[in-house]
């Protein structure tokens, strides 16, 4: 009787994964070949805004010199560049300062914001960059990201519109070294692509991805700020929240980016993604309990060891196929064919294991609601919001409220104009 419970279990959820694998083709070739976006006036070469970049720091991170540099080569008529980084003696404006030296004609400038007012320290950054920035068009860019020299003139169009509030992109993920970051880039190709790609063609994008976003001034007012999002660890998802509910469109650019896997050990790389995926659970809880039916792996080895306890050797090895041929499939279609990551095609057959876990990873977002980020400890509430656990390093928010009262001018700008 278990045993034939366990076998419909695994055969339901083999179906759901399947059946989601599906959507995801169907919302792959509808991205592949949606047309280019072009500009308001259908002109290819109608002059584009001027554009302030804001890119938050965090110390040294592998390829950070890449990784910005290719910021700094944007093939672009007008933009600066502002880095944000809380102290002065941030490892990362070492290497800001070298390619201020590198390309002199680029505008750049460095905001200090000191300590964190709201509970994310990003946020608290964002919001003293946007208000040093010369020009109403925004793009904000997390620092393990990298792209091509058209970026701008491919994600800022569509903002042109003035339905459109927020533009966005997909991204493909960048190892490292080492198996745990070949296989949290591989979760960034396929699995984080297939969940955008799916949600897009059921419900629209309502909803933003961090590593690049681009929107303007006006969007953020009627928002309330970006301080809106100080208390939210995915402020990305928030924004692009906050934005729709103002009547303003989010778009997901057909334009693809590098993202960076950090993390190399399996602790750094667990760690991580288990953050995420706690956050998810807090933002829409409802999405991430249905999430499970998403995956195939756990399904297909439940389907074996149910049908070799029954002795039904040839039926359990048989829904484990299903499942690792469900699982590389959607690397090769989502993974090569959307996001073009070669490592997709390349270790579709490693796609099955980064899938399995995936799901307990899951598991592992139902265990509390603390999380460690940037060396404190925060907890989870109702819709995402976050507080900062007592004893975490830095002083209390409610203190850095009256300080920020009490000295208005915190933030420290050093300007560098050609």
């Amino acid at each position: 009787m278990v045993g034939r419970a366990l076998l419909l279990i695994a055969i339901a959820g083999l179906a759901s994964s399947t059946v989601y694998l599906f959507l995801a083709l169907i919302a792959a070739l509808r991205f592949r070949f949606a047309p280019p976006e072009a500009s308001p006036s259908g002109e290819r070469d109608a002059p584009l805004p001027a554009v302030s970049l804001l890119k938050p720091l965090h110390g040294m991170e592998p390829q950070l010199e890449e990784n910005l540099e290719s910021f700094f080569r944007q093939d672009y008529s007008a933009f600066e560049l502002i880095f944000g980084a809380r102290k002065g003696s941030d490892a990362a404006l070492g290497v800001v300062e070298a390619l201020r030296r590198k390309y002199p004609g680029v505008k750049t400038r460095v905001i200090l914001s000191g300590e964190p007012v709201y509970p994310s320290p990003k946020v608290y950054a964002l919001e003293k960059m946007a208000a040093a920035s010369s020009y109403q068009y925004l793009v904000i860019t997390d620092s393990d990201v990298r792209v091509t020299s058209d970026f701008l003139k491919r994600i800022v169009p569509p903002l042109l519109q003035p339905s459109v509030g927020l533009v966005t992109c997909m991204y493909r993920g960048v190892p490292t070294g080492g198996l745990w970051s070949v296989l949290e880039a591989l979760g960034m190709s396929v699995e984080m692509t297939s969940g955008v790609l799916v949600a897009e063609l059921l419900e629209g994008m309502k909803f933003a991805l961090g590593p690049a976003m681009a929107t303007r001034k006006d969007v953020l007012a009627r928002i309330g700020g970006i301080q809106a999002l100080g208390a939210y660890y995915s402020d990305d998802f928030v924004l692009g929240q906050l934005t729709h509910a103002v009547g303003k469109k989010v778009v997901l650019s057909r334009h693809v980016i590098d993202h960076v896997a950090l993390n190399r050990s399996a602790r750094a790389s667990l760690l991580h993604q288990v953050r995420w995926m706690k956050s998810t659970r807090f933002s829409r809880p409802l999405g991430h309990l249905g999430s499970v039916m998403t995956f195939a792996m756990p399904f297909g080895v439940l389907g074996m060891a149910a049908g070799f306890a029954k002795g039904r050797w040839a039926l359990g090895l048989g829904l484990l196929s299903v499942a690792v041929v469900n699982r590389v499939a959607q690397s090769v279609v989502v993974g090569w064919g959307v996001v073009r990551d070669s490592r997709s095609l390349r270790f579709c057959w490693l796609y099955p294991a980064r899938d399995l876990l995936g799901f307990f990873l899951w598991c592992a977002s139902f265990m509390g609601r603390e999380i460690a980020w940037g060396g404190e400890r925060y907890r989870f509430g109702a819709g995402g919001k976050m507080t900062r656990e007592p004893g975490a390093t830095g002083s209390a928010p409610e203190l850095q409220d009256a300080e920020a009262r009490r000295s208005p001018s915190r933030s420290v700008a050093v300007d560098h104009l050609p």
